[in-house]
C-alpha cells in the first residue's frame, strides 16, 4: 500500500512538471510576441489596448463554449478508469465530441457575425476586425479541449502540454510576421494602421489554433489501437446510460466548472466597459495626451477614444507579466482534478487531502518570490521589455499583490472541482467581480487615479475569491494550514529576496551607466541573486520537511545535494 501511495506521488508530481513546463514555455512564447508587437511601429499602447478588447470577448465566449470541457472531462474519465471501465471512458469522449463541435461552430458565428455589436457595445468601435480574426479558433479549441480533457483523465498530460506549446510556437512565430508585414505593407504614415495590426495578431491565434486540433487529432489516432485493447480488456462496470442523458451528465459538470470562467470573462468585459466609461467621465474635458501634466483642451471624440485604448493597452501589458506565474501555477490546478477526483470515487480521503495540502503549499513558494520579484523589479523589466514603450510598471506592481490570492484561488479550485464542489469556485468569483465592478465605477472617474483604480480593484477581487475557496475547502477537507509554515517563513523568504534583489540592482546601477544593456545586464544579475537567496531560505527554514521535498521534481537529488551543503541532515 505504502508503495501504491509513494508512486501515486510520484506520478502526480510527474505529471505536474510536464505541464509545469509546457505551460512556462507557453508563457515565454506569449511575452515575447507581445514584447516584439509592442515596439513595431504603429501597435504600441493602442494596439495592445485593442488587441486585448476583442480577445475579451473571445474569452468570454470561448468560456461559455469549451473552457470547463478538459476538467469536466478529465474529472469523467478518471472516475471511469478508477473503475477500470475504459469503454464507458471512451463513450464519453465521443459524446464529448459531438458535443462540443456542435456548441463550438455556433460561438464561432456568434463571435464572427456579432462583432459590429459587441464592439460598440462596450465602446471600442475599432474593434470590430479584431474579433472576426478570433472568431474561427473557438471551434478549434473545442474539439482540442475535449481530447485534452480525456487523456488528462487518463493521467497523460502529454496531449495537453505538447499541443500548447505547438501552439504557442506558431502563434508566436505567425503573430509576430503578420504585424511586422502589416507594418510594412502600409507604408503611409497619415494611415491608421493600428486597428488592421491589432486584427492580423488576433487572426495568427485563429491559424495556430487549427494546428494544435490537427495534432491532438494526430496524438489520439496514434494511440486508438492501444486504447481499443485497453477497452475490449476492461473488466470494470460499464456505464450503461443512453446517449441524451451522457450529454446531460457532461453539461451538469462541465457549465458548474465553465462558471468560474464565465463570470471571470464576463467581469473582464464589464471591466473594460467601465474603464472606458470612467475614463470618459474623468477626462471628458481635459485628456492627457502624453502624461499626467499635458492635456488636450476640449477633445474630440476621436481624441477620446485613442486615450481609451492607450489607457487600456497599459493595464494589458501589466496582464502579459501577471498570467505568466498563474500559468506556472496552473500545473497544480489541473493535475490536482483527475487525482482527486479518483482518490474519492475509492474513498481513500487521505490521499486526496494530502494532495490538496502539498499543492499549496508548494503554490505559496512559486508564487510569493513571483509577486515580490514583479513589485521590485517592475520599472527595469519594463525598460527591457518594452523599450519603446516602458511607461505603466505602476500597474504591474499594483496587480502583482492580486497575483497571490489569484494563483491560491487557482490551486484551490482545481481542489474543490476535485471534491464535487464545483459551484464554490464561481461562487467565489461572483462576488469578488461584484466588489471589482463596485469599485472600478467609484475609482476609475477620479482623473488622478483613472486606470489604477482597475488594478486596485483587482486586489479586492482576488481576496475575496481567495477568502470563500479556503473556507469552503477548509470545512470540507483535512487542511493542515499551520500559519509558521504556510504564511509566516515564506514571508520571511520572500521578503530576503526582495531585499536582495533591489538592492544588487540599485548597487549596480550606481555603478555603471544609466542604458539598455546596463539595465538589461543589472536586472539579470539582481534576479539571479535573488532566486539563490530565496532558495537558501527557503530550505534554511525548513519550510520543507525531507520527505516533501523528495516530492518535488527530481526531489531526491536535491535532498542529496541539501544534505552535502550542510541545510539538511541525512536520515
Amino acid at each position: 500500500m505504502e508503495n501504491t501511495k509513494k508512486e501515486s506521488t510520484q506520478s502526480f508530481m510527474n505529471n505536474v512538471t510536464v505541464i509545469l513546463i509546457s505551460q512556462i514555455l507557453v508563457k515565454i512564447l506569449g511575452a515575447a510576441y507581445r514584447m516584439v508587437i509592442t515596439n513595431i511601429d504603429g501597435f504600441g499602447d493602442a494596439g495592445n489596448g485593442i488587441y486585448n478588447v476583442g480577445f475579451q470577448i473571445y474569452t468570454l465566449l470561448l468560456a461559455i463554449s469549451s473552457v470547463g470541457i478538459p476538467n469536466a472531462i478529465s474529472k469523467m474519465t478518471s472516475e471511469r478508469i478508477a473503475l477500470n471501465d475504459y469503454k464507458g471512458a471512451h463513450k464519453i469522449f465521443k459524446t464529448a465530441l459531438l458535443l462540443f463541435s456542435v456548441i463550438g461552430a455556433v460561438s464561432s458565428m456568434i463571435l464572427f457575425f456579432g462583432a459590429e455589436f459587441f464592439a460598440n457595445a462596450i465602446h471600442y468601435p475599432r474593434s470590430v476586425y479584431v474579433m472576426q480574426a478570433l472568431a474561427p479558433s473557438l471551434l478549434f479549441v473545442c474539439v482540442s479541449s475535449v481530447i485534452r480533457g480525456y487523456f488528462t483523465g487518463m493521467k497523460n498530460m502529454k496531449a495537453t502540454s505538447y499541443s500548447q506549446v505547438l501552439e504557442q510556437i506558431f502563434k508566436c512565430t505567425l503573430t509576430i510576421v503578420f504585424v511586422y508585414a502589416t507594418s510594412l505593407l502600409i507604408s503611409d504614415t497619415n494611415a491608421d494602421k493600428t486597428p488592421l495590426m491589432a486584427a492580423w495578431a488576433n487572426f495568427a491565434t485563429s491559424a495556430a489554433t487549427i494546428i494544435s486540433m490537427l495534432y491532438l487529432i494526430y496524438f489520439y489516432y496514434k494511440r486508438k489501437s492501444g486504447l481499443e485493447e485497453k477497452i475490449k480488456n476492461s473488466d470494470g462496470e460499464t456505464l450503461s446510460i443512453s446517449k441524451r442523458r451522457l450529454i446531460i451528465g457532461i453539461l451538469m459538470i462541465s457549465i458548474p466548472i465553465s462558471l468560474g470562467s464565465v463570470i471571470t470573462a464576463i467581469n473582464r468585459v464589464v471591466d473594460t466597459a467601465t474603464i472606458s466609461r470612467g475614463i470618459e467621465i474623468a477626462f471628458g474635458s481635459l485628456i492627457p495626451a502624453h502624461g499626467a501634466t499635458e492635456a488636450i483642451i476640449n477633445p474630440t471624440q476621436y481624441q477620446l477614444t485613442l486615450e481609451i485604448e492607450r489607457l487600456s493597452g497599459l493595464l494589458s501589458k501589466s496582464d502579459i507579466l501577471y498570467n505568466m506565474p498563474l500559468a506556472v501555477n496552473f500545473a497544480f490546478a489541473t493535475v490536482l482534478v483527475p487525482y482527486v477526483a479518483s482518490a474519492l470515487k475509492i474513498k481513500d480521503y487521505t490521499e486526496a487531502a494530502s494532495k490538496i495540502n502539498y499543492s499549496l503549499l508548494v503554490s505559496i513558494l512559486i508564487i510569493l518570490p513571483c509577486a515580490i520579484g514583479l513589485i521590485v523589479l517592475a520599472e527595469p523589466i519594463y525598460k527591457i521589455i518594452y523599450f519603446n514603450a516602458p511607461s505603466g510598471f505602476e500597474l504591474l506592481q499594483l496587480v502583482s499583490v492580486s497575483l497571490i490570492f489569484a494563483a491560491l484561488a487557482q490551486t484551490m479550485t482545481g481542489s474543490l472541482q476535485g471534491i464535487g464542489k464545483v459551484f464554490v469556485p464561481a461562487i467565489s468569483l461572483l462576488f469578488g467581480c461584484a466588489a471589482k465592478i463596485i469599485l472600478n465605477i467609484l475609482l476609475i472617474r477620479i482623473p488622478s487615479v483613472n486606470i489604477y483604480g482597475a488594478a486596485i480593484s483587482s486586489i479586492a477581487c482576488q481576496f475575496i475569491s481567495c477568502t470563500i475557496c479556503f473556507i469552503v475547502l477548509a470545512k470540507n477537507c483535512r487542511l493542515r494550514i499551520t500559519p509558521l509554515k504556510y504564511i509566516v517563513k515564506p514571508l520571511i523568504c520572500g521578503g530576503l529576496m526582495g531585499i536582495a534583489a533591489i538592492a544588487v540592482y540599485k548597487a549596480i546601477m550606481f555603478v555603471i551607466q544609466d542604458g539598455f544593456v546596463q539595465n538589461l545586464t543589472a536586472t539579470i544579475i539582481s534576479i539571479a541573486v535573488a532566486v539563490i537567496v530565496y532558495f537558501l531560505s527557503v530550505f534554511r527554514l525548513r519550510i520543507l520537511s525531507a520527505d516533501e521535498v523528495k516530492q518535488l521534481p527530481a526531489g531526491n537529488k536535491i535532498y542529496r545535494g541539501l544534505i552535502k551543503i550542510g541545510l539538511y541532515s541525512a536520515e
